[in-house]
Order: structure tokens, then sequence, then C-alpha cells
């Protein structure tokens, strides 16, 4: 990689990362309005994103940075005709690339997300999160 990709990369990750910072903050403070909704819905809908707590909290800490903007080629959640091929090859292929890293043919993904410190269980969770969100 030329010194000329490789800070263009960095900035394009800086920026990536500067904007979901702000977005977690609006998040933070639309919560507390939103929870008063209708009690039976509000409930079950606020229980489903719990089940994967650690999922969503290490995709916002570290995957984000290239998912949400499709760094590298990093598929987007929600993106399902992105996501379908990779979900087609079941969960253990998507957790060992998460887990070692990958390179194909529409861009790379660098091991833990560039998270050297991650544990398996939050990129599963990572993983696990990012599917729930594509299918």
């Amino acid at each position: 990689m030329s010194k000329k990709s490789f800070v263009f990369r960095t900035a394009v990750m800086a920026l990536a990362l500067a904007g979901l910072a702000a977005c977690g903050k609006q998040q933070e403070s639309a919560a507390p309005t939103a929870a008063p909704a209708a009690p039976t819905a509000a409930a079950s809908v606020a229980a489903a994103p719990a089940e994967n707590a650690v999922g969503k909290s290490t995709f916002g800490k570290v995957c984000a940075m290239c998912h949400a903007a499709g760094v590298a080629g990093a598929p987007k959640p929600g993106d399902k005709a992105d996501w379908g091929p990779r979900i087609a090859q079941g969960e253990e292929t998507l957790y060992k690339h998460a887990l070692e890293g990958f390179t194909g043919a529409k861009g790379m993904m660098p091991a833990r997300g560039g998270g050297a410190a991650l544990k398996d269980e939050e990129v599963k969770a990572a993983v696990d999160y990012m599917v729930a969100q594509s299918r």
C-alpha cells in the first residue's frame, strides 16, 4: 500500500469515527424521550437490542469505524444484497473471517477488526449483531 493510500484510508477512518461519536451522543440524548411509549410494544422492542448488548457495544466501539461507511469493502449493516452471500457461507465462516482476517474480491477484513484486545466472544457477538441487522 502506498503512503498516499495509507494516509487517505487513515483520514477516512478518522472521519467515520468522528461522525459515529457524534451519532452516539445524539442517540444517548434521544433514548430517554423515546422510552415512555406504548408499554407492551416498547417493552418488546427494547428487549430485543438488549439481547446482544455486547455485540452492539463492540460494533459501536470497533466495527462501525469501517462497516458504517463501507471502508475497504466492509459490508454495511442492513445491506441485504452485500450481506446475503456472506451470511449464506454460515456463521462459522463469518466468525473465522472476523477473528482471523480475510482478503476477498470486495475488500479486506483485518483480524478482530483491528481490535487486537477483543475477546473471541466480543467479535462473535458483533458479527451476530451485524447479521441480525442484515437479514
